[in-house]
């Protein structure tokens, strides 16, 4: 009993203590770890499949010109060299190509002629010879500066109108000032207008009373505050299209007159009357985020539509348009391939390198046909293609993962795991290198002492002996 018990409690005894089994196990983990090696580097390995580099460099040093012809009646001969000049000042993107004519009232595209007072009427400028500053004129025309609150050129926009009132309706207002400048710029973007009605849309404040409580007043601090996000639902439809929320707030029998004051208290000239001054103003903003230029105060315009869109502006804003996508294409496909060579970590799959090179070839088609019979509409549709390639590419969810979670983290969160496990690994495996090598010593050094003894004894003549 005693002698069994000793013997179970003897860990040298157990039979996976001996060395050989002892070894063996040890072997065993470490040919799985040999064996799984491949199948961890075929599954953890990163796609990086090459980028036209080269051609992007290539492409972001060409400058696109735009060709621009103007018929200028012979009235105006000798302003003709500061006219083109002038434009080339205000936009080095535009290959100005004027030159005089006789009768430019039948030119098909620009044309500047003698009249009483300056008036835009299609493509058309009547412009009096005895003023002068024609060619400031025709550069504001022609090469505005865009307002800086304007939206970056997306192909798609959503309107989405919300009405906070209980007895209006905003669809005849849409109809009447919206639909005209959506149908009028439609060659710029594709828009999808949404409207809604909220009732009891409640403000999270009370506005200041003001004439013993006759006329209610905002001020500009209440303004910042005004929209009660967590009672009124404005968020539109599932959509990655930019949206423009246009918001207009009828306040209770009880709080009325609601104006917004200004900072000194009087009263705001930007109050509106009626739902239809507010679609007015409403189509206003429009024109200003969708980046429209406005006529120059001196300039008249005669159209004969219901629009007070002329096409100077019209075909102003592609032109610009044009040039905006181009650069911002140029500097999104350097800003991938740059991005992609300072991290060696950074995957590059197939859609990725389709998109870069879709974007070049957009923008190859443009450059190359530009001077020679594409129209405004076609360039704009090569320069919007070319952009949203080029951000699509940039923005791809396998690259974002790398910017956020780098190679320096993924070794920070791993290497805890995989020490705890293969430093015992490690040391065991040393361990019994160790020990069988001591082993290997000593079973050396004993035969050793063997042969040197036997070496040593008595011989024996066995011929004698027989």
């Amino acid at each position: 009993m005693m002698d069994a018990e000793s013997r179970f409690r003897d860990p040298s005894s157990l039979f996976f203590q001996f060395d050989t089994i002892r070894r063996y196990i040890i072997a065993s983990y470490w040919v799985l770890i040999t064996l799984a090696l491949p199948l961890w580097w075929t599954t953890t390995s990163i796609e990086r499949l090459p980028l036209p580099t080269s051609e992007v460099y290539a492409q972001a040093q060409k400058r696109l010109e735009i060709p621009l012809a103007i018929c200028v009646d012979s009235a105006f001969s000798s302003q003709i060299t500061s006219l083109q000049r002038s434009i080339r000042d205000a936009a080095s993107y535009l290959d100005v190509q004027a030159h005089l004519g006789q009768d430019c009232s039948q030119f098909p595209g620009y044309a500047v002629l003698p009249g009483e007072r300056i008036l835009v009427e299609d493509r058309k400028l009547y412009y009096p010879p005895s003023a002068d500053n024609l060619a400031s004129t025709l550069a504001s025309l022609l090469a505005p500066k865009m307002d800086h609150r304007a939206a970056q050129y997306s192909p798609r926009f959503r309107l989405s109108f919300t009405l906070l009132n209980e007895d209006s309706s905003a669809g005849q207002a849409i109809a009447r000032h919206i639909h005209p400048i959506t149908s009028a710029l439609g060659i710029l973007h594709n828009y999808t207008i949404e409207s809604q009605v909220q009732y009891h849309a409640l403000l999270a404040f009370e506005p200041r009373s003001l004439s013993n409580g006759t006329v209610f007043g905002l001020t500009p601090e209440d303004l910042t505050i005004f929209i009660n996000s967590a009672e009124w639902t404005l968020s539109s439809s599932s959509s990655n299209d930019p949206v423009f929320h246009f918001v207009l707030f009828i306040p209770s029998a009880r709080r009325r007159p609601l104006i917004i004051l200004n900072s000194d208290g009087t009263p705001s000239s930007s109050n509106l009357p009626d739902l239809q001054s507010s679609f007015s103003s409403f189509s206003r903003h429009l024109l200003t985020l969708l980046g429209f230029p406005r006529l120059p105060p001196s300039i008249s315009y005669s159209s004969s539509s219901n629009t007070s869109l002329s096409s100077w502006q019209i075909d102003t804003l592609l032109r610009q348009r044009i040039h905006e996508n181009v650069i911002q294409s140029h500097d999104t496909l350097q800003s991938t391939v740059t991005l992609v060579s300072q991290i060696d970590g950074m995957p590059v799959d197939e859609q990725v390198q389709s998109q870069v090179q879709g974007s070049l070839s957009a923008l190859h088609e443009l450059f190359r046909y530009a001077s020679v019979n594409l129209t405004f509409a076609e360039m704009l549709a090569y320069s919007a293609q070319a952009l949203t390639l080029s951000s699509k590419a940039f923005f791809h969810p396998g690259m974002l993962a790398m910017l956020y979670f780098p190679a320096e983290h993924k070794y920070a969160v791993y290497t805890p795991l995989f020490a705890s496990a293969m430093i015992p690994l490690l040391a065991a495996a040393l361990r019994e290198i160790a020990a069988w090598r001591k082993e290997r010593r000593e079973a050396r050094a004993v035969g050793d002492v063997r042969e040197a003894t036997s070496g040593d004894g008595p011989k024996v003549d066995t011929k004698s002996v027989l």
